[in-house]
């Protein structure tokens, strides 16, 4: 479980951790501020996570920087390296680093074991560099947006959003968000094309858009895991999960698909590499 301490109030997150931290392995993101970071300084704020979640050792600990100009974030992670042999933490992991980054993380053998990037069938970023330097060392990766916050599905297939209330509303951020990506990738238009295609192998083997888009993704090197994001009583998306792993997509399948993401733009060359859409003036 992402617990998500970026986003998420620290009064929700306290209690989240307490409630859950004995039913799920708990994947604990870790985003300091651009300050010097000491020994004392990462210690002491990893023990408010444990402190929270009541444990000795956190499961995951994954690492997020905002500034590459500054490079505390080596520092910051040999810290949580010397946590980790003392047992304070399991493994220690990225989110949202780029692949010349990983490459100098790995230079400095810091053992991160994964990154979590955004991938799905429009934004196959990672799969360019960083799934090779991945393939290399051992790192692996877990996928986030994947299904783009829901508009990876039939809700949004044939449909006009560019008339008001004729289509479903882009009234989420995560929605907004991942619309912005289809946008940078060739549009509406085409996206709809791709819906198309992966409806037709959904169609095929009795699952839904969505499944097929996660499985897809979830084959490709490297991919150790996805995520996929859930509102409790709203959209829980079990059976759609559940069926992602008997689902084998076939040769067939995969050159139709591979077609249809082929048909829009090269986002590394539009945004950069992993993470970097956070990172942009």
């Amino acid at each position: 479980m992402d617990l998500l301490k970026i986003y998420m109030g620290f009064s929700l997150i306290e209690f989240v951790e307490s409630v859950l931290q004995n039913y799920w392995n708990s994947l604990t993101k870790w985003v300091p501020p651009p300050v010097k970071m000491t020994s004392s300084y990462v210690r002491d704020s990893i023990n408010v996570s444990r402190k929270r979640m009541d444990v000795e050792s956190l499961d995951m600990l994954q690492f997020h920087w905002w500034d590459y100009s500054n490079p505390g974030y080596l520092d910051a992670l040999k810290h949580l390296t010397d946590l980790k042999e003392e047992g304070k933490i399991k493994t220690v992991a990225l989110t949202n680093f780029d692949t010349e980054r990983l490459q100098i993380i790995l230079e400095n053998e810091i053992p991160v074991v994964s990154n979590q990037v955004q991938h799905s069938l429009v934004d196959m970023r990672p799969q360019q560099r960083m799934a090779e330097l991945c393939q290399h060392t051992g790192v692996k990766l877990i996928t986030y947006g994947t299904v783009m916050g829901g508009l990876l599905s039939e809700k949004f297939l044939d449909t006009n959003i560019s008339i008001p209330f004729a289509g479903p509303a882009i009234n989420t951020p995560s929605l907004q968000k991942y619309k912005r990506m289809v946008d940078a990738w060739g549009g509406w238009s085409l996206f709809q094309g791709l819906l198309r295609t992966l409806k037709q192998v959904a169609s095929k083997h009795g699952v839904s858009i969505a499944t097929v888009g996660v499985k897809y993704i979830l084959d490709q090197p490297a991919v150790a895991g996805s995520m996929v994001g859930v509102r409790l009583g709203l959209a829980e998306h079990i059976q759609d999960t559940n069926a992602i792993f008997s689902l084998v997509l076939d040769e067939d399948d995969m050159n139709s698909i591979r077609e249809a993401t082929a048909k829009g733009k090269d986002l590394l060359k539009v945004i950069g590499d992993c993470g970097d859409e956070y990172r942009r003036a």
